[in-house]
């Protein structure tokens, strides 16, 4: 099956279900008052909140309920402040000098993600939507950022969205364009490492660990040792990404790495590339919204042999394998039935799988590389918000110069009175 051809066949299998309207209208009004002032309260005292409320509240939030109650899983988001915590329980600060000082207070690092959309909005950019599914619900991972990182959650802009409606009461919603990067601060918010784009579980798990290693030996430092530190650790990092290149090429029997296209002017197809498990889901509106000359052009992330990306994301294959818990959450928001989910259920995972197993390597070559560069520079990486705009401008191709996110080229041409915008 060609990349082509399974992309248009995996985007049939990621329709996300909302639940149902009627259902939350179900529960009492002043259940819903209770609970509304029990999370305003309970939010307030950060991660002992949540254990407060997944303690009173563990009967209605059994995790292997395909619908928990709709009432009590909306009430969790908000206390968690991010969509699906039931599965994930994790606690997400949205203020990042509050995170700094929880940090300060307990001695971790933070895990600060940049996102288009809200994380606890179901439609929020693609990459963050597979985090919730793929990583944080892992059982290793939610583990390890509870108890060893702060985490905190920023909204780069609003993630766009296409509605189609097929005219007979039929609408198909889907985000475009846009993509989402794990940044490791320090205590102060100084940033350490940052893990772009969607990773597997267990690679992603790895660049946790590496990082996490690296903010405590640098906030040990004196003052006068941490830039050179910091420098020689994405020095190091960077080699050892080169060597596994290298080795990767030996094993598949590859004379010389595949060749990336230089970079063009950033437009939604080209930036949409860059992440190939959103793509699958992505592309086919692409396709339908970019003009036929932009669907010619050699994008950024096309590789003279695609095959040879393939072959190396099968050895890491391991890397991407889903847990139980994110395999039923899976399960839980594509199936309205648990006995509809038995003879879907592994091909789509499957399926999801292999993507990720192709992000995980491409990020890791392509994007990694060149964050690990700009550490080893110096080039803009002590102040976040700076690094922030250098990766969405120049690794994401989604600049905040640009407030259409290159969904509206200057060259095309629509046919539509003032080209459509409203």
């Amino acid at each position: 099956m060609t990349l082509k051809n399974f992309t248009n066949t995996f985007v049939v299998t990621l329709v996300i279900l909302n639940f149902s309207p009627t259902a939350k209208a179900q529960t009492p009004v002043n259940e819903i008052s209770s609970l509304s002032q029990e999370v305003a309260v309970l939010r307030k005292q950060g991660n002992q909140g949540l254990q407060k409320f997944l303690d009173s509240h563990k009967n209605e939030l059994n995790f292997h309920t395909v619908i928990p109650n709709p009432q009590i899983r909306a009430s969790l988001d908000e206390l968690c402040q991010q969509r699906d915590c039931y599965a994930s329980r994790l606690y997400w600060y949205t203020d990042l000098e509050a995170a700094k000082a929880a940090a300060k207070a307990s001695g971790k690092p933070i895990l600060s993600l940049r996102l288009l959309g809200r994380l606890d909005q179901d439609l929020s950019c693609a990459n963050s939507r597979f985090f919730r599914v793929a990583l944080y619900p892992n059982t290793a991972i939610a583990q390890a950022l509870q108890n060893r990182f702060i985490l905190h959650w920023q909204s780069v802009r609003p993630v766009p969205k296409v509605t189609i409606d097929f005219g007979d009461g039929r609408k198909l919603e889907r985000t475009i364009t846009g993509n989402s990067i794990h940044y490791v601060l320090d205590t102060s918010g100084r940033p350490i490492d940052a893990i772009p784009g969607l990773y597997g579980p267990k690679a992603f798990l790895r660049q946790l660990q590496q990082a996490e290693v690296a903010a405590k030996q640098y906030s040990k430092l004196p003052s006068t040792q941490r830039q050179a530190f910091l420098q020689k650790y994405h020095s190091d990092r960077l080699n050892a990404i080169q060597t596994r290149w290298t080795a990767d090429l030996s094993r598949l029997g590859i004379q010389s790495p595949p060749r990336l296209v230089e970079n063009p002017s950033p437009t939604a197809a080209i930036a949409g590339s860059l992440a190939v498990t959103k793509m699958a889901v992505e592309n086919p509106m692409l396709n339908v919204l970019r003009s036929d000359a932009e669907a010619n052009r050699q994008t950024l992330a096309e590789i003279t042999d695609q095959e040879a990306w393939q072959k190396i994301a099968q050895l890491y294959a391991t890397d991407a394998k889903l847990d139980q818990n994110s395999i039923a959450l899976i399960g839980a928001k594509k199936f309205a039935s648990p006995k509809t989910t038995a003879a879907n259920l592994p091909k789509i995972v499957n399926k999801f799988e292999t993507l990720m197993a192709l992000d995980t390597v491409r990020n890791e070559y392509m994007l990694h590389s060149q964050i690990h560069q700009w550490f080893m520079q110096d080039a803009q990486t002590s102040n976040l918000a700076e690094l922030n705009d250098k990766v969405y401008a120049q690794l994401f191709l989604t600049p905040s110069s640009d407030p259409w996110l290159g969904l509206l080229p200057n060259d095309g041409y629509s046919a539509i009175d003032n080209d459509g915008l409203r």
